[in-house]
């Protein structure tokens, strides 16, 4: 039961400290509930038994959060993506897949299971840490391989932004077309969202987001009905791409749609699980095989971006534009807002905000399918 608490208070205190302390802000709430994770598998305060509680928590908070995530989905406004940056935004999950799948052959000798981390790769890089945890659920991959992984992504993915915000603009502007604004006054205001958590302890908040919590449960609830129906092997996957499927569909629903702060009630979620899952790392096998993997993930993030100008060249994408898609693809919507304002361009903060939320809502279709082609290249 004390496990149980800790799990689900511990992102509290993550997000506390986030709040607290800018440098830890700037880290992100994921990469210190992940350390706090390993500290705590590598001090042996995890009791016995412990591996039962886990692993429940691992299948509940996921499935919870995915819904969560998708319900403040506004597809009308991904419907008005203008024709430039959805262009972009095709042109960016071409040149991951192209890359992930040039990768594998490269690396699946010294990668076990590189199909599955070729899958969670697609996921993370179309849309972000949530498609990454539920890929995991979904291709059952081993919490070691899968925290290799993300441990990999967050230390390439650090390089990386320092790059877009830094020398991004001035070398992509020697190839690209200058940048032209086309949005609206609208991407103008501000997206400081770093007291959007505090928001979800407020009286007014709790009653919408528990009927939130409702609606998530029965749609995963109906998951799981439907999946009784396939056979076993496959009940994951399909548990899964329904709850991403459904949760879309009732994004279409006002009441719904218009419930305050339901995308960070999942990312709580996100952190519970991103806790658990780094508190179950085996750290011989993380040290062994990090090197491989993040040779692997260092070869897509900047290997997508070469291919991304080279096609953006030519289909006459502005240098601005091809910055915020791949920040919003590779480094997740979170970060479109510091990126954007990085380039002194903030009107290009809602096209990269939706180009992030239709790569999340794409990322687990993508990166299922992109296993199994893998798997079956592989064979």
């Amino acid at each position: 039961m004390l496990l149980i608490l800790f799990y689900f208070l511990a992102p509290i205190l993550v997000l506390f400290l986030c709040h607290r302390f800018k440098s830890l802000e700037k880290i992100g709430a994921v990469v210190v509930a992940y350390a706090l994770g390993l500290i705590l598998a590598n001090t042996g305060l995890i009791p016995a038994g412990g591996a039962a509680v886990q692993n429940l928590i691992i299948s509940v908070t996921i499935p919870l959060a995915i819904p969560l995530m998708l319900f403040s989905t506004n597809l009308k406004e991904v419907s008005k993506l203008a024709r430039k940056s959805f262009f972009s935004l095709m042109i960016g999950i071409a040149s991951v897949t192209m890359m992930i799948t040039a990768g594998y052959f490269i690396f699946r000798e010294a990668i076990p299971e590189a199909w599955k981390v070729g899958g969670l790769l697609v996921g993370v890089y179309t849309g972000g840490t949530p498609n990454l945890a539920a890929l995991k659920m979904i291709l059952d991959v081993d919490e070691s391989l899968y925290l290799v992984t993300h441990s990999a992504d967050l230390l390439v993915g650090v390089f990386y932004l320092m790059f877009l915000v830094s020398l991004g603009q001035k070398v992509f502007a020697k190839v690209l077309r200058p940048s032209i604004s086309e949005t609206s006054a609208q991407a103008e205001q501000t997206n400081d969202t770093s007291d959007h958590y505090a928001e979800l302890l407020k009286k007014v908040n709790i009653p919408p987001l528990l009927k939130a919590l409702l609606a998530a449960i029965l749609v995963v609830g109906a998951s799981v009905a439907v999946s009784l129906l396939v056979p076993e092997s496959m009940q994951m996957a399909i548990i899964m791409l329904l709850i991403t499927t459904l949760s879309l569909t009732l994004s279409i629903t006002p009441k719904i749609n218009a419930t305050p702060r339901t995308f960070e009630f999942g990312m709580y979620f996100v952190l519970v699980f991103s806790i658990v899952v780094a508190s179950m790392a085996n750290v011989q096998i993380l040290m062994t095989a990090a090197l491989e993997v993040i040779l692997y993930v260092a070869w897509v993030v900047f290997g997508s971006l070469v291919v991304q100008v080279i096609l953006s060249k030519l289909f006459k994408i502005d240098t601005d534009t091809v910055i915020i898609t791949s920040t919003a693809l590779i480094c997740s919507p979170p970060f479109v807002p510091v990126v954007a304002g990085a380039l002194k361009n903030r009107q290009l903060i809602v096209p990269g905000l939706t180009i992030g939320i239709i790569g999340f809502a794409l990322g687990n279709y993508l990166g299922f399918i992109m296993a199994q082609l893998l798997k079956m290249i592989g064979n």
